[in-house]
């Protein structure tokens, strides 16, 4: 006994020291590499030639640094902290515009209706030049936003470019209050409609308050819309669930590396409503609470999921405190659905060197519901009942992250004074071959990587002295280039005319208008509304 006591007490005293060693060689390096970032910093201020910006720098160094873990750790300096505080309650001083800042140039996105900005008469596509005296052109995109946001009851000045005309405003700020709820209505006499856009703090109290309002105009069946809804508060996507599930059920499950953020979120508070049928819809934009909220209800068999496969993030971050008023929002956990599922499908531990994420291989594994249903695992929320639509090419997706539909909707805007009201409004075969129309004549809002490329190409040519005999065959080979990608964009016809509609509603009917016309010829509101509405085929979904 007294072999076997020693002999253990000697492998604790190896784990000891072997902990110890690790703790001080792991806090060596840590040390060590502050140290070796602190001298260069020093350095560098010191003796490069020419002045540099030492927030700018450090701020660059610390987000390309966490971009090499996750899309969702990031650093905020003392304005972020603000950015992310009125992201998370919806509530700012402000003039109700949604900004871009590119290429020096800081655009009106859109407008807020019945914002400061709205009143004062300003439109999407105008350009802003000047906040009281300071040229927009001379601050970086973090900074010069921040300067429209102040104080309620505080004049902002501003110098606008419209249309090229430039013209002087003085506008009152005012308290602005983002409703993540821009829409509900009756859809028929017994389905509601909730559309439904961030889980911000705001988010439960909105959706109890739209679905009280719709039970009292007679709904029986409810659509709760969180397409595009990219997330925000855990708490909320659990007091959302709250309304429809039992009181002390998990609705999601959080593991982290450390342990007491390792946690179990269940129901608190008695339930709205048990029997209401219910379809979520969700599409490839529905992220993080949303597909909480989606994953709950449909393990519960609560609830038809409409659409398309959710976006996969199963990552939770939360804010911690650095020092001069800045934080950081780090990933600490993965959610888990009450069946198992883990929704995070891209793995970004093991990030290559090209910068290449693969997914998680476990599309196969299945998990059962509440009632014994299959669902699948894999990344993202699997819908019960897939919306198929043609795969969106890759010539198509730049023409979606490019300016071309907001060009195109401002200078649609300026030659239609008006157009039909949203639930009439359609665009036609005609209005999408006037879209392809613009695009040819104004290729540079609509470039693909290939007619970059060769644009390069071409650049080198000339430096070289080599481009003599390429223009004409240059010239050529360009128009072939743009007849395929047009070829390529018809493969997402109606795609693109749903984009090309919602940028041009916008501007005439705000954000609510969107909503409006998708109620009436949105395929997957329809789809819902047939499901819910044949009640043998609603609930032989959820017994399948």
């Amino acid at each position: 006994m007294g072999k076997i006591k020693k002999w253990t007490i000697g492998i604790l005293a190896g784990l000891v020291l072997l902990l110890t060693t690790a703790f001080q060689s792991n806090f060596f390096e840590i040390a060590k590499q502050i140290d070796i970032y602190t001298t260069l910093f020093k350095e560098l201020n010191m003796y490069y030639i020419d002045e540099v910006n030492p927030a700018k720098l450090s701020n660059k160094a610390i987000g390309s640094m966490l971009e090499s873990l996750d899309p969702y750790t990031r650093y905020y300096d003392e304005q972020g902290v603000e950015d992310a505080r009125i992201a998370a309650t919806g509530e700012y001083g402000g003039i109700g515009v949604i900004t871009r800042y590119k290429n020096n140039n800081l655009t009106i996105r859109e407008l807020l209706k019945n914002s400061p900005a709205e009143k004062a008469g300003i439109k999407p596509g105008d350009k802003i030049l000047k906040i009281n005296d300071i040229e927009v052109k001379d601050f970086d995109e973090s900074g010069v936003a921040a300067l429209l946001n102040g104080l309620p009851n505080t004049i902002v000045n501003l110098q606008i470019e419209s249309q090229n005309k430039k013209m002087e405003f003085a506008i009152n700020r005012e308290k602005i209050t983002v409703n993540p709820v821009p829409y509900y209505t009756m859809l028929g006499n017994e389905v509601g409609y909730i559309s439904f856009t961030t889980f911000n703090e705001k988010a439960s109290f909105e959706v109890k308050k739209a679905f009280l309002d719709l039970k009292e105009q007679g709904m029986k069946k409810l659509i709760i819309d969180v397409r595009g809804n990219p997330g925000g508060l855990l708490n909320e996507a659990v007091s959302i669930a709250n309304f429809f599930i039992p009181k002390d059920k998990i609705v999601v499950t959080t593991k982290a590396k450390i342990e007491k953020w390792s946690d179990t979120f269940k129901t608190l508070q008695e339930p709205m409503d048990l029997e209401i049928p219910i379809a979520i819809l969700v599409n490839n934009r529905s992220a993080s609470a949303s597909e909480i909220l989606a994953g709950s209800l449909q393990d519960y068999d609560r609830a038809v999921i409409i659409g398309e496969r959710s976006f996969g993030k199963g990552l939770v971050q939360r804010y911690l405190p650095l020092s001069y008023g800045t934080q950081m929002k780090i990933t600490i956990s993965k959610y888990y659905t009450p069946s198992g599922r883990c929704i995070q499908e891209l793995d970004y531990t093991n990030t290559d060197e090209k910068g290449n994420v693969p997914k998680f291989s476990k599309s196969t594994e299945t998990f059962k519901t509440e009632k014994g249903r299959t669902v699948f695992g894999g990344g993202g929320i699997l819908p019960d009942v897939e919306i198929e639509k043609p795969t969106t090419t890759k010539t198509t997706e730049t023409l979606l992250n490019s300016d071309a539909f907001f060009n195109y909707a401002t200078q649609y805007f300026y030659e239609n004074k008006t157009i039909a009201e949203p639930s009439k409004f359609k665009l036609m075969d005609a209005d999408y071959v006037s879209f392809k129309n613009y695009l040819g004549k104004n290729n540079l809002a609509f470039e693909t990587k290939t007619e970059a490329e060769f644009k390069k190409a071409l650049e080198i040519a000339a430096s070289e002295n080599l481009n003599k005999n390429l223009s004409k065959n240059y010239s050529e080979l360009l128009t072939s280039i743009q007849q395929e990608k047009f070829k390529e964009l018809d493969k997402n016809k109606d795609e693109i005319i749903n984009n090309l509609s919602e940028e041009i509603i916008k501007r005439y009917y705000y954000a609510e208008g969107i909503y409006q016309q998708k109620a009436i010829f949105d395929p997957t509101i329809l789809k819902a509304v047939s499901i819910l509405n044949n009640s043998k085929e609603y609930h032989g979904i959820l017994k399948n």
